[in-house]
């Protein structure tokens, strides 16, 4: 993208970000805000909201909940300098961190590996059995999304490329109308419209078994560049909140139903179908070699961001690969895994 049509893009996310959910509440005039973009999958980053945590341990600040259809809007507002902490999946990641965005952000938590949460639907009544029968028609998802990452992987391996289908960009609830009105024959999504597809439709493949085939996806917390040099402290605490969110889905999973269910609207029960479809890590293997690393030795997240910005240049998704130094540059390891024990 040139830098002309780069800054129309983040002129637009200033001028559009008011139609987003924002949640208001508590706010007062003569405190810092903290701005935090969100997203609705089920995740620690929605307990953290829920129970207020963030509000109870920093006290001194306002924080300003913004809710996001998906990462590719994510990336545009954190161009346009409205956020300080983001929830977005790892291939947007990896192409916010590429050319031509290079946008000034460092992945500084795991929120889940994806599972059977995401997952490529065809409708009933399509006449798709294979992935091999999507030839010709009509697949949607979010594009610049891991659901997107996951399409084109799993077309590529088998035997089918972008060309051969006709892919539409369409959010998660746009997906769910398309789907009801017969207008498309299946969609790579995510939790919670997922399960309302699968209603109507069966899965052909999940993040899970593309996962195992060496194609992983995740999401991931991101946090502005700016903000964690000016306010590393700050950084440190809200990594402790998710450390906690982290605890409670593992050890009292019924409360973290509950948290998620209230932010998403679902029942409790529905939620906790949810959370037993994605991976969720401990706080310790968060901070393991496998995932973010420690200071001075980020962990295999860059490589996994480095192998998702290949992916994308060799399906055109971007001009070219960024090297595997700028995704270890980019991986937020200062403390760990002191401060998360600390939580």
């Amino acid at each position: 993208m040139k830098l002309k049509a780069l800054l129309a893009t983040a002129v637009a996310a200033a001028l559009t970000l008011s139609a987003c959910a924002v949640d208001h509440s508590g706010q007062n005039a003569q405190k810092p805000t903290i701005r935090v973009g969100y997203q609705s999958f089920p995740s620690g980053d929605l307990i953290v909201k829920n129970n207020k945590w963030l509000e109870e341990a920093l006290p001194d600040y306002n924080i300003k909940w913004t809710k996001f259809d998906s990462g590719a809007d994510v990336n545009t507002a954190f161009i346009a300098k409205e956020l300080d902490f983001g929830a977005l999946g790892s291939s947007p990641v990896a192409r916010g961190l590429s050319a031509p965005l290079n946008i000034g952000y460092k992945v500084a938590f795991v929120l889940d590996v994806a599972g059977d949460n995401e997952a490529l639907v065809a409708r009933d009544g399509a006449g798709i059995n294979s992935i091999a029968d999507l030839r010709g028609k009509r697949i949607a998802t979010p594009f610049a999304s891991t659901a997107h990452y996951s399409l084109l992987a799993a077309l590529a391996q088998n035997g089918l490329s972008p060309s051969d289908v006709q892919l539409i960009d369409l959010q998660p609830q746009a997906i769910l109308a398309a789907w009801e009105r017969g207008d498309i024959a299946a969609a790579y999504s995510w939790l919670p419209t997922l399960d309302q597809l699968r209603e109507t439709g069966k899965d052909l493949v999940t993040s899970r078994q593309l996962a195992k085939e060496g194609k992983p996806t995740l999401d991931l917390a991101v946090v502005s560049d700016e903000f964690s040099t000016a306010h590393s402290e700050v950084v440190d605490i809200w990594r402790q909140q998710q450390a906690r969110a982290l605890d409670v889905i593992k050890n009292d999973p019924q409360a973290a139903a509950r948290a998620i269910a209230a932010e998403v609207g679902l029942s409790s029960e529905d939620v906790a179908g949810q959370l037993k479809q994605a991976v969720y890590l401990t706080p310790a293997e968060v901070a393991s070699p496998q995932w973010l690393g420690t200071d001075g030795a980020p962990g295999n997240i860059a490589a996994n961001l480095q192998s998702a910005s290949q992916f994308l240049a060799d399906q055109k998704q971007i001009p070219e690969a960024a090297p595997l130094q700028t995704f270890s540059d980019a991986i937020y390891t200062k403390g760990l895994p002191d401060v998360i024990a600390q939580q």
